[in-house]
């Protein structure tokens, strides 16, 4: 008996995207566009927030810790997905699964807590306006940020501490790209049910509660801009829009995911690229594109770059 609990498992078999040869070629130029794109996009604002000083402020400041989680958040898997698309065999070791498990809830988990954060500046900057530098100063924002990555190091722990230690002694087949800890959970020769409910109610919880946080300071943010004057309002809304756009791009694939957590459906990997891939290469988009300051840092950043080319 005792050998049955222990775990033999030494490596993971991804069965990824798709077992065509012809998609997956297709599918690794695809996301090597994407996962390059996303990568330069999000260098962009974190190099335009730390060179152009129209941009030291609060809200820059969390919008560049924003990209730089994004960043991490299509790291821990997507380039092995891509090379995994060159290789016949698809494995990944018990420790590269634990690792993608723990930095994947690291990421998730501070990205959440930092969104809440970004709700609170605009909350600030909305309905305190004349307080903003005094409440959101520089100290205030590191410790923010701070926060942020200590709730996802911690959630993510709480994760690992237990998976790592269950005994893995038979099927090792993950339906994904990469180590989901419910796909992972599954895989083990006991009764895992206990510790679906505790994964659902971790993860569960501080989702709801940074989603809950966010739709209370996005409706008192949204009604007091509706007692403002129209050209007021209009600016409000054109700097919420973006913010809202990416919680709704971050939190759409996790309601699903956790309104039914431990089933698989086909969309379920189509929600995890979302994830990993498409939400870290629309969030520098969305700001960019919606953003006159970013713009402008841009087109400042072009020109001194064209200037000196001319120069030698």
């Amino acid at each position: 008996m005792e050998k049955t609990f222990k775990s033999v498992v030494t490596e993971f078999i991804l069965l990824g995207l798709s077992s065509s040869r012809e998609q997956q070629l297709f599918l690794f130029f695809i996301f090597s566009v994407s996962y390059g794109a996303a990568m330069l996009g999000n260098i962009l604002i974190i190099l335009l927030v730390i060179t152009d000083s129209h941009l030291h402020s609060p809200m820059y400041f969390l919008l560049s810790n924003l990209s730089f989680f994004d960043m991490c958040q299509a790291t821990f898997a997507t380039p092995k997905m891509i090379a995994d698309f060159l290789n016949e065999h698809k494995t990944i070791t018990f420790q590269g699964c634990m690792s993608q498990i723990f930095f994947l809830h690291v990421f998730g988990g501070s990205e959440m807590v930092l969104l809440v954060a970004m709700a609170y500046d605009r909350y600030i900057a909305i309905c305190k306006p004349l307080h903003y530098m005094s409440i959101m100063s520089r100290r205030v924002c590191t410790v923010l940020v701070g926060v942020s990555w200590i709730i996802g190091i911690l959630h993510s722990a709480s994760h690992l501490v237990f998976t790592v230690n269950l005994p893995f002694c038979g099927p090792n087949k993950v339906d994904n790209f990469f180590c989901d800890l419910p796909l992972v959970i599954k895989l083990a020769c006991l009764d895992t049910y206990v510790l679906e409910i505790l994964v659902l109610t971790n993860s569960g919880l501080l989702s709801l509660i940074c989603f809950l946080l966010l739709l209370i300071s996005y409706t008192i943010i949204l009604a007091t801009v509706h007692h403002q004057a129209s050209g007021g309002m209009s600016k409000a809304l054109s700097t919420l829009s973006a913010h809202v756009t990416v919680v709704v791009l971050f939190f759409g694939p996790l309601i699903f995911i956790y309104i039914w957590p431990f089933e698989s459906f086909p969309i379920d990997k189509f929600i995890s690229v979302c994830f990993t891939v498409f939400t870290p290469l629309l969030n520098p988009m969305i700001y960019t594109l919606r953003n006159k300051d970013v713009k402008e840092a841009m087109r400042k950043l072009r020109n001194r770059h064209v200037g000196s080319k001319q120069i030698f």
